[in-house]
C-alpha cells in the first residue's frame, strides 16, 4: 500500500478506530505521504501547506545525501515506506493531540508496507532551541504528553520493557514500540543536524526482524563506519543491543555516564 489512493482507502477503512479524534488533535494533525514526488495529505482532503513542502524536501535532501549514515533511512525514503507530519511546536500540549493522531495512523498502516524499513518523520517548524540540552529537555517532555494521551486507550508493548533505564526499553504508543532519533539544528553529530527540531519514530520490531535475518549487526557496522568516516568518531551512546538503554540515544546529545532519564511509565 504505497500509492497514495491505496493508501487513502486503507486508512479510511480503520479511521473510525482511532482514539485520538478531539477538535486539537484534527486541527494540528498533518499526516502526509510522497506520491509520485508530490507530498499529499492522507487523511483528509486539506492541501499541503507551502511549509510542509518545503521541509519535506529538505528532509529528503539531508537523508539521501551521500554522506548521510543511517541507511535504514536512506532505504525508507527511496521506497517510499515513510510517512510525514509537520507542526508548529514541540512539547506543545495541543500539537502533541495531533501528533498522537498521526502516529497512530502510521501505526495501523505501517502494517501493509512492504520491506523492512519504515519510518514517522514529525518536523516541527519552530526553531527556538536553546542547544542540545534544551531539545533533549523537549524531547522527552514531548514523549511524555504522547504517552499521557495514549495511556487511555493502549498498553505498553509488551515486547520491550517500559523502564527508560532497562537495557530493553523502547518507547510505546498506540501499542508499538518505536525507536525515537531526534534532530535539530544546533545538535552536535552531523547526522542529526537538520534544519529544524525533528523526531524519527522507527518501529522497534523492524530491528527484531532484520536480527532474525542475521542482517542487523552488518548494518550496525556500516552505520558505524558511515559515523566514523562523516564525525571522525561514533556516537559515545551507541550500545549493543540490550546492554544500556536505548534512550540515552533518542536526543542526539552525548549524555554523561550517570545520566537518568527524565521520564516514567505512568501507573
Amino acid at each position: 500500500m504505497n500509492s497514495g489512493t491505496s493508501a487513502l482507502e486503507y486508512l479510511q477503512s480503520v479511521w473510525s478506530s482511532n482514539p485520538f479524534g478531539s477538535d486539537a488533535a484534527r486541527a494540528h494533525s498533518s499526516y502526509s505521504g510522497a506520491t509520485s514526488g508530490e507530498l499529499v495529505r492522507l487523511l483528509e482532503t486539506a492541501p499541503v501547506s507551502p511549509f510542509a513542502r518545503v521541509a519535506h524536501a529538505a528532509f529528503r535532501t539531508f537523508v539521501l545525501d551521500e554522506r548521510f549514515s543511517c541507511l535504514g533511512a536512506k532505504a525508507a525514503i527511496r521506497r517510499g515506506t515513510y510517512r510525514v507530519g509537520v507542526y508548529e511546536s514541540l512539547a506543545d500540549p495541543a500539537v502533541s493531540e495531533g501528533l498522537a493522531r498521526d502516529l497512530y495512523a502510521f501505526a495501523e498502516e505501517r502494517r501493509g508496507f512492504e520491506g523492512d524499513f519504515t519510518t514517522f518523520v514529525a518536523i516541527f517548524r519552530d526553531r527556538s532551541i536553546a542547544g542540545e540540552a534544551a531539545f533533549e529537555e523537549q524531547l522527552w517532555r514531548q514523549l511524555e504528553l504522547l504517552h499521557a494521551l495514549d495511556r487511555p486507550h493502549h498498553s505498553w508493548d509488551e515486547r520491550v520493557s517500559d523502564d527508560p533505564h532497562d537495557g530493553d526499553f523502547s518507547f510505546s504508543i498506540a501499542g508499538q514500540a518505536f525507536f525515537i532519533v531526534g534532530m535539530h539544528p544546533l545538535a552536535t553529530r552531523s547526522a542529526r543536524r537538520f534544519a529544524w527540531p525533528t523526531l524519527v519514530f522507527n518501529a522497534h520490531e523492524q530491528f527484531e526482524n532484520l536480527r532474525d535475518k542475521g542482517q542487523f549487526a552488518g548494518l550496525q557496522r556500516q552505520i558505524r563506519s558511515r559515523e566514523t568516516e562523516l564525525d571522525g568518531s561514533i556516537n559515545a551512546n551507541l550500545a549493543n543491543f540490550g546492554e544500556r538503554s536505548e534512550a540515552r540515544q533518542y536526543s542526539g546529545r552525548p549524555v554523561e555516564d550517570d545520566w537518568a532519564c527524565p521520564f516514567s511509565r505512568r501507573p
